[in-house]
């Protein structure tokens, strides 16, 4: 088995902005019953992370080491473990703790990468790609000929929704924050692409919907646009809020899914969907299957050192990122 290790890593002592995020040594303990050490090789960025780091997010124990996404090899392996061995090419998402070099992990919760997948393309689309994954065949199923709005079209987790309701046969109409955004975005899938700060999104969705309005709302932004986003469902369509990053949604009323015309909303965690490690497997293996068969595409728009997490964070905080941001330690 192996010894304890040398490490560094990124954590946060206090809540706060990107300047909390402190490069530190860190130690790395050998792997115990059903554990596995592993070295990372890729680290994803989600805007989950900054709301963890904010104190938005409460922390499980202090200091916080953020990040739930990572690909790396197979280091050691504890007692009882049979999935994988030493030198297997292994990916995973966990709520937290990823922005580190070295990375004790349960065993359960890694899926084994197949040779064609590059460490950075796993590492930015494990969390986000098995977010898609849930959301549009799971949180609500959407069939072929359905019309889906998706905020945030281009960020990580909206070109691969383009990408795979466009595979589905949906009409996914998205919204950008820029203008600059729009063609990134109509190249990944969707008919319609609409800038929401330059445009009222609501009146636009109308034009292109119909009356009848959308059967869905993929919304991660939260604060700006739930309100928007209800009045762009058809009678009895539902509103997924799967993110905040305006910030939380502070004035929802059950009164209004009445108003809007019996309708329906949720605000659910890619966690609960793949909370076994079979569900987990299964979802993981529909994901890579996309992306081996080309069907969807991990765009990565920002590689970053793992020490310079900080810029990482400001970058996407400001909206000046698109697709996924990939810390390299």
């Amino acid at each position: 088995m192996a010894e304890q290790v040398a490490d560094m890593g990124v954590v946060v002592r206090r809540a706060g902005g990107p300047e909390a995020l402190e490069w530190t040594r860190l130690d790395t303990a050998a792997p115990g019953p059903g554990e596995v050490r592993m070295a990372q090789h890729a680290i994803g960025v989600n805007f989950i992370d900054t709301y963890f780091r904010s104190g938005l997010y409460p922390w499980p124990s202090t200091p916080l080491i953020p990040g739930g996404e990572a690909a790396g090899i197979v280091e050691g392996v504890g007692e009882g473990v049979r999935n994988v061995k030493v030198g297997d090419r292994v990916a995973y998402t966990l709520p937290l703790g990823a922005y580190r070099t070295r990375r004790v992990v349960p065993a359960d919760r890694l899926v084994l990468l197949p040779a064609s997948i590059p460490f950075d393309v796993a590492a930015s689309i494990m969390l986000k790609g098995l977010t898609a994954q849930f959301l549009i065949h799971s949180c609500y199923p959407v069939k072929s000929g359905q019309t889906v709005l998706v905020h945030a079209a281009a960020g990580g987790v909206g070109l691969l929704l383009g990408q795979w309701l466009n595979v589905l046969g949906a009409t996914a109409i998205g919204t950008v924050g820029s203008a600059q955004k729009a063609p990134i975005a109509l190249q990944n899938g969707y008919s319609h692409v609409i800038d929401y700060r330059a445009e009222d999104f609501v009146a636009r969705v109308a034009e292109v919907a119909g009356p009848k309005g959308c059967d869905v709302v993929y919304d991660s932004v939260g604060k700006d646009t739930w309100r928007g986003s209800l009045q762009c469902l058809k009678r009895r369509g539902m509103l997924v809020c799967f993110g905040q990053s305006s910030g939380p949604i502070a004035d929802f009323k059950i009164a209004d899914l009445h108003a809007g015309g019996s309708l329906y909303a949720c605000r659910p965690s890619l966690f609960d969907y793949i909370a076994s490690s079979e569900e987990l497997q299964t979802r993981a293996a529909d994901l890579f299957a996309r992306l081996t068969a080309g069907d969807i595409e991990a765009h990565i728009g920002q590689r970053v050192p793992l020490r310079d997490a900080a810029d990482a964070h400001r970058a996407l905080e400001s909206r000046r990122t698109v697709g996924a941001t990939v810390l390299l330690p």
